[in-house]
């Protein structure tokens, strides 16, 4: 049987994008059945007159898609279009070829795809139906708030199940902490650099957001205590390990001076601890540290993957009656299905396999950074999602993410985490996960490497 190939009189340019629309319209009008294994790119640029490079990137665009999949030593082959593809792709559809190392996430494999699917398979099994009918405790299930304990344990954290609080992940939890302990008017203090969320619920809250100087563990002691002696500091927000936009990692010695002054001027903590138990031989958590007045959160988005949006407040038993009322007012309550997910995959272990194939995966691709970094001024940790990367002088950060994306690359301008006193900080924030293929990601470093070896010049945008 012949197998259908493009013709090369009904191709326009660009090339790859037209080779794109017309496997597109094959594929989905039944010409290419699912399973038909495609010409190699060498043997259908030979017969299309065209190169092997626009061949290539027209299937990389298709595999991005969800279209074809191909195999080493294998081949390439269609997937079908009316089925969701089973390929780590998914979350690339629609960068038009962009690179996108601009938003922080996991990696993720095959292996997150089949451990959701068994266990959505066998959710029923065993479920109890309070999981679905119940609207309460909105606090969460005890077996689900049992199991964070469990979870919990792992973040160094010994607590009870009362101390917990089931979330839709830690923005969700954030919003409630903070509403919990502030009113309209408040001061809250950070890093000057901080994860750009907090900027954008203070703002909302209409709480006085204040950064303050730092250094290479995080807040210094010596600005926080200035701070809140000159002015009644109401919270302390940190992400004191890794998970902050400059990947630092609080030192046990600087957060237990940060909790004496926090103690002598009755000032909340709130620790964002995104990523769990993902990052290895951290100190103990600001919770572990002053349970008196931290309110602690973590969730599975980072370490596990991203569709499990469930996760965890932790806060001091006498602040649990406001916080739950945020949480009524809110939401309700976290949504008990996916914490049901969560709680399964803790107690078999899935939860755990995850973290370490995250964390094996994050060190591979921190040796690929450390190659195509070298000789530039830069941050990051085995365990991180992102790196930070500061610029040469003469490069300024809107001009640099310009002339990166005009390169095919997206990255992420220090603007969204700069607090509202800080002006300007010439840098870019390097999302280690933007895509699953390694060698695209080389590809983008190395892009973004070269670029800096050249002079900034004045960055013209298309009319």
């Amino acid at each position: 049987m012949t197998i259908w190939t493009p013709r090369y009189d009904n191709l326009t340019r660009p090339l790859h994008t037209s080779l794109v629309s017309a496997f597109k319209e094959a594929i989905t009008d039944g010409r290419l059945p699912a399973g038909t294994q495609l010409l190699p790119h060498r043997t259908l640029a030979h017969k299309l007159g065209i190169s092997v490079h626009t061949v290539g990137k027209a299937y990389e665009e298709l595999k991005r898609l969800g279209l074809i999949d191909g195999h080493v030593g294998r081949g390439t082959y269609v997937l079908s279009p009316t089925l969701p593809s089973r390929q780590p792709y998914l979350m690339e559809r629609g960068t038009n070829g962009t690179i996108d190392l601009s938003i922080s996430r996991p990696l993720i494999d095959h292996i997150h795809v089949d451990r959701m699917d068994a266990a959505l398979k066998d959710l029923p099994i065993g479920l109890d139906h309070d999981t679905y009918l119940a609207c309460r405790p909105n606090v969460g299930l005890r077996n689900h708030r049992e199991a964070g304990v469990d979870w919990l344990s792992r973040c160094q954290l010994d607590i009870s199940p009362e101390s917990v609080i089931i979330t839709n992940g830690v923005t969700h939890g954030m919003a409630m902490a903070l509403s919990a302990v502030t009113r309209p008017g408040d001061i809250v203090v950070t890093e000057s650099i901080v994860h750009h969320l907090i900027i954008s619920q203070c703002s909302y809250l209409g709480l006085r957001l204040q950064g303050l100087e730092f250094d290479g563990e995080g807040l210094d002691p010596e600005a926080f205590e200035i701070a809140c002696k000159n002015q009644d500091v109401k919270v302390y927000f940190s992400v004191p390990t890794v998970a902050n936009p400059m990947v630092t990692m609080m030192s046990e010695e600087r957060r237990r001076k940060l909790v004496k002054i926090a103690r002598r001027y009755d000032v909340f903590i709130i620790e964002d601890d995104a990523w769990g138990p993902l990052v290895e031989d951290r100190p103990l958590p600001f919770m572990a540290l002053a349970p008196e007045r931290t309110i602690y959160l973590t969730s599975f988005t980072k370490c596990t993957l991203s569709g499990l949006r469930t996760g965890y407040l932790v806060a001091p038993d006498s602040l649990i009656p406001a916080i739950t009322g945020r949480l009524i007012a809110f939401s309700w309550m976290g949504t008990p299905l996916v914490a049901e997910l969560a709680s399964r995959w803790i107690k078999d272990g899935t939860a755990d396999e995850l973290v370490k194939w995250q964390r094996q995966a994050l060190v591979e691709r921190h040796t690929i950074i450390k190659e195509e970094m070298a000789g530039l001024s830069w941050r990051g940790h085995p365990n991180s999602l992102h790196f930070w990367l500061e610029l040469p002088e003469g490069w300024d950060t809107t001009t640099y993410v310009n002339h990166a994306y005009s390169l095919g690359i997206a990255i992420a301008p220090t603007q969204p985490f700069l607090a509202p006193n800080i002006r300007k900080a010439d840098a870019v924030r390097i999302a280690v996960a933007g895509t699953q293929d390694t060698k695209r990601f080389r590809r983008g470093l190395s892009a973004i490497r070269n670029l800096l070896r050249r002079a900034p010049e004045p960055f013209m945008h298309s009319l």
